[in-house]
Parts: structure tokens; sequence; C-alpha cells
């Protein structure tokens, strides 16, 4: 056995021994050591850099890494075997995500004003706030010799006339507490309970004057974020908010490769682990420790996120998701304990999943398409949802459609040689001067650049295209300081000279990244195109479009729409709608009108396989080139 030590650059280390010739992305998962790779450890996107100290690694050559780096020390954890004791140090960076990833949670002004405007629009179509949970006082007579009704009976009658339900359910831990809290509150009690279809379930009781709220959770799941709200259910207050990286990204940046690592020995209760142990737990420790506000008092979680995601949370099988016909093994669920997935809450907190559409449209869309208010509009509208995957809704009052892309790896950092996910570091906005070639950037954090994220590579191609840098092939067609070529004729432009950057390195976008990230527009633009035409529109019939997600907060919409990844229109008819996602979620919680509207809109929306539509790899093509082939599509 070999002895495996991971020194992190912030501090501390974490040690563990492995067999001759173990893989050093294993070793760290099977440790618990965060290691970023979005390609599930398959040598492609280059993210899993470690330095080697000490011992010995046997490593690949590989092009991620120059013959300097390589002589530094430098590996790819998924590339390297221990073949001795060694020590490797894990870089800030590799695990950053985990726990500064910026993200559409209401963490700042403006995102609290979109959300609290999404919820007046619900409230202005007759949606208020009121579930069926109920928080109600009950008084009794005290037994007597001449009235020796059991306390169970003496109980429901009294909820009963309360709350005019016909029926109680008394579960046995609550049981156990009512005689002692009966005659030590004179027979007043305060309740909670769930009232459905005239039944009523009791969840918790104290003391009639007990003023410990009562609070419910809503949780946007998404394949890269998790992002979540702490609500008193009796006011509709959010008493604290929270966000953190989604741990299952270390076993890749896309849903594919989750679904190919639950296959293997282990891989469900892994994959479950990752999301409830190492997610959920500590993000919901957070936001009920800011709010001051015990677990035990949570008593429902609504969860809003893609279908993948809901499988992994259940531990479900999700490999049907990914082979034809691409069935789930379920849209919509009944709402489960979540002591059985492991959450202890109230005892008898519930789950709630917001239904999915699709095998790659979920929970996340149908509520995001509530919060949008796509169904109430008359005129034609648009929902464009942007993550890892891209997911689009198309409609009005009279129906709505919806089909997903996948595009996503690009617009988190992966599949670009420098690009990142939106953490500390990361360039999330560009310009470039026309005449000196020179860049503007801001960056994530106010330090000196490491990387590029979605947004900072929409600007980048962009700039690159508006100042004639490059063509509508994405090759580069002028020359100067900060456009390179490589021994293979490959250009790059160089946002970042190694002096220049916090990691030593350059930060430079080649021609192959410009290609990747071409072909993730034209993912995109083809989706929203084939949609549409399949009903027999046009883009410039569309009246408003929402964008959303978590990369939505950063996009410049007018150079979004220079690279062809959006439909040429005023830019006036789009909107940014925050993270809609964790908007109806926390509307499917607080307000039963709301998940009855949620659960019709699943009903009524169709799902598009793009797969299965004749036209549109023709248009996919047609849409890799910057903006577009046909030029007629983008007058302006």
């Amino acid at each position: 056995m070999n002895k495996v030590v991971f020194q992190f650059e912030d501090g501390g280390d974490v040690t563990i021994f492995a067999a001759p010739g173990e893989n050093l992305l294993d070793l760290a998962r099977k440790a618990n050591v965060v290691i970023d790779a979005p390609c599930s450890g398959n040598g492609s996107c280059g993210k899993c850099r470690v330095q080697l100290m000490s011992g010995e690694l046997k490593s690949k050559k590989t092009l991620h890494l120059d013959d300097n780096e390589f002589n530094e020390g430098w590996r790819l954890a998924c590339g390297s075997a221990v073949v001795s004791d060694v020590k490797v140090l894990v870089p800030d960076i590799a695990s950053a995500y985990k726990s500064r990833m910026k993200t559409a949670d209401l963490s700042s002004p403006a995102e609290i004003k979109i959300f609290n405007e999404l919820q007046d629009n619900l409230h202005s179509v007759g949606m208020h706030e009121g579930g069926q949970l109920k928080v109600f006082a009950v008084k009794m007579d005290m037994p007597t010799l001449e009235d020796t009704m059991p306390d169970n009976e003496r109980f429901s009658r009294a909820v009963c006339e309360v709350t005019g339900a016909s029926n109680v359910i008394v579960p046995f831990f609550v049981l156990k507490k009512l005689p002692d809290l009966l005659r030590d509150n004179d027979f007043a009690l305060r309740c909670v309970g769930e009232l459905y279809e005239g039944t009523i379930e009791i969840l918790d009781l104290s003391s009639d004057t007990g003023t410990a709220p009562v609070c419910g959770l809503a949780i946007d799941i998404g394949t890269t974020t998790v992002s979540g709200v702490l609500v008193d259910l009796a006011t509709g207050s959010i008493l604290s908010k929270a966000s953190a990286g989604n741990g299952q990204i270390r076993y890749g940046a896309d849903v594919i490769n989750r679904i190919v690592e639950q296959q293997k020995q282990g891989g469900v209760q892994k994959l479950q682990k990752a999301i409830i142990d190492e997610t959920l737990l500590p993000l919901i420790d957070v936001l009920c420790k800011d709010a001051g506000v015990p677990k035990k008092r949570v008593f429902h979680m609504t969860v809003a996120s893609n279908t993948t995601m809901n499988h992994l949370l259940l531990g479900v099988n999700a490999d049907f998701l990914r082979t034809e016909p691409y069935v789930p093994t379920f849209f919509s669920m009944r709402p489960v304990l979540t002591r059985a997935l492991g959450i202890e809450l109230a005892p008898a907190a519930k789950l709630s999943v917001a239904p999915n559409i699709g095998s790659y449209v979920g929970g996340d869309i149908t509520a995001g398409a509530l919060a949008s208010m796509i169904w109430n509009a008359q005129e034609l509208s648009m929902l464009i949802d942007l993550g890892t995957n891209g997911e689009i809704v198309f409609g009005n009052t009279e129906f709505l459609m919806s089909c997903a892309c996948s595009a996503g790896p690009a617009f988190e950092g992966g599949d670009i040689s420098c690009g990142m996910r939106a953490t500390t570091g990361a360039i999330e906005a560009v310009t470039i001067d026309k005449d000196t070639m020179e860049p503007a950037m801001s960056v994530i954090g106010h330090i000196r650049p490491v990387g590029l994220c979605g947004s900072g590579i929409i600007d980048m191609i962009a700039e690159l295209f508006r100042t004639g840098i490059i063509n509508g092939k994405g090759k580069f067609v002028r020359e100067g300081k900060r456009v390179k070529h490589d021994e293979f004729g490959i250009g790059s432009y160089i946002l970042a000279f190694p002096e220049e950057s916090a990691s030593g390195r350059q930060v430079a976008i080649t021609e192959v990244d410009i290609d990747n990230f071409i072909r993730a527009k034209g993912a995109i633009f083809s989706a929203i195109m084939t949609l549409i035409s399949s009903l027999g529109f046009t883009p410039d019939m569309l009246e408003h479009v929402a964008v959303a997600g978590g990369i939505g907060s950063g996009i410049n919409i007018k150079n979004a729409i220079r690279i062809g990844m959006f439909p040429d229109l005023p830019v006036e008819k789009y909107s940014y709608i925050g993270n809609s996602s964790l908007a109806g979620a926390y509307a499917m919680l607080t307000s039963e009108d709301a998940a009855t509207k949620l659960n019709e809109i699943a009903r009524c929306m169709t799902y598009l396989e793009l797969s299965t539509q004749p036209g549109y790899m023709d248009a996919f093509v047609a849409a890799c080139f910057l903006p577009h082939t046909d030029a007629a599509l983008f007058p302006s």
C-alpha cells in the first residue's frame, strides 16, 4: 500500500492509502477531496490539475500541460496512477466551485427585486399565500369521571371543529406526546397539521402560547449549483438564503456523466450522498443557523430540479433517461418523508418535487414556467433557462411547448482551455479596444484573473468578432501583441499574460475553444428555431423573451445576439428574471394555488424531443457560424 497525501493550498491535508496503480482522481473521490473534473475523468477538460510535491506518479503526457508545467510537477489527477508514497498539492481553484460559486440566489438587491416582482405577478392572478399546512389552536374540556373519552378522540373532535376536517390522523410520535402535553397545558394546544381532501394529519403539538415559527424550505437543485431559502410559512417571509456548488460536480459536469457514474458499483448511493450529505445537509444547516430556527421547526421542503437530478436525489436508477426511448421512472410523485432520505427535519416533514415534463426537461423548468408567467401571456413568449443544460419553453395562454439541448460544459467553463466556473478569479465581463486590441475586464472577487466563466466567454467571443480579430468561422484574422499562433498554426488571444494572472499562467482563448463555444451557442439557437418553426412561427413573432438561470445573471443580451445565440430581436424584448426555478419552488411551498397551477402547467406542456426532429441537425450546423450562415436572420 502507498501513502497518498492531498495537501490543500489554503492549509490542511488529507491522507489515504492506495494500492499500486490506483487512479489519483478516484482516490480523491474516495477521500472526499474536492477536485473539479467536468469531464468526469476522461482527460478531455484538463481541469483536475494537481502538483506533485514528492514521490512518483505514473502520468500520461497531455496537451493540457506544456513541458514547463509538466517539469514543475503539474499533473492531471484523472491521468495519474500511484506508484509510490506521494504528496500532491490541490490548488485552491480546484475546489473553489464547491463554496464560492457565484449564483443567482437572491444575493443582491437586484435579484431580490426580481424575486418580489415575480411573487407580485402571481398575486395579481389570484394566487396567494396559504398552503395545505395549517397552524391552529384547540381548546378541550378536561376529562372527568363522567367524561372518560380517550385523549386522542377528545383531541380529534376538537381538531375537526376548528379546521372543518372530517378525519384526523394522529401519528404515533404525536400520540406519545399527547397525554403529557394536554395535562401540562390545561388541554389547550397549538397544532401544526396538513389538510388534504378533508383529512388533516397532525405534524406537531406545542403549548397554546408557543411562538416558534412554522417553516419550510424551497430548494433549486441545479446540475452545477444549489440554492435555497428558508421561509416562515405563516407570513411567507424569507428568513435566510444560501447557495453552494452541487457536490456531484466531481463526477462530471453534465447529467450523462453522472448517470454513467451511477451505474458503477455503489454509484446510486455515491451520487445520492453527494447531493444530500455533502450539499443539502450543510446548506440546510447554514439556512437554519442564519435564521436562528431549529431544524425540527421545518415541516415542508419543495425541490425544483431537472429530471436527472430528481432521480439522483431520490436514489432512483436514471439510466433509462439516456437511452431510447428516453423514459424516466416518474414525472410526478406524492411527497416523501424527508427522513426517508436522511434529511432530519420535523418528524413528519415531507419533500415535494416539482413535476417533470420530459427526460431532459424537469421540475426546474415547470417551476420556471410558473414564475415567468408565460402561461398567462396573451402574446407569444419564450423562457430560456441557461445553465449546464439549455431548456426552452415557448407559448402563451393557449399552449406551451418545451425542449432541451446539451450545451452546458462550455457555458460552465468546460471544453474551454481557460474556462472555469463562476468563482473567485473568473472573468465575467470583457470589452476590447478595436484599435489597440487591449482588453478591459471585470473579475469576480476583484483579484487578478484566473480564467473565463460563461458570461465572460460570451463577451469575449462577441468582442473578438466585433473588433474584427476573428471572422465568422472563429479564426484569427488580425495580428498584434495579444494574438499568438502555436507551432500548429492555431491562433489564440491572450487576456492576461503570466505576470498579469493570479495563477502565474497566461489566460488565453484559442481557436479550438472558440469552435467549441460556437457549437454550444449553435445548440441553443437551433433549439430555439426548431421549437418555433415546428409550429409554423418565426422569431420576429416573439413579443417577450425571459432569460433565467445562474448564467443568465451575467449575460450581456446584446453580445448574445451578436454571436447568434439568441434571436435578433430588439433588446427591450428581453428580460432577465433571475433564478426562476427557485422562485417557482418558493411559490409551490407557500401557495396551494401555485402548487395546483404548477401541476396543471406540467400536464399541459408538450415536450419536443429534438433528436427526433428531422430538421434539427441541419439547423444546428447552420448555426455553427458567427452569427449564423443565414445573415438574413441577423439583420442588425
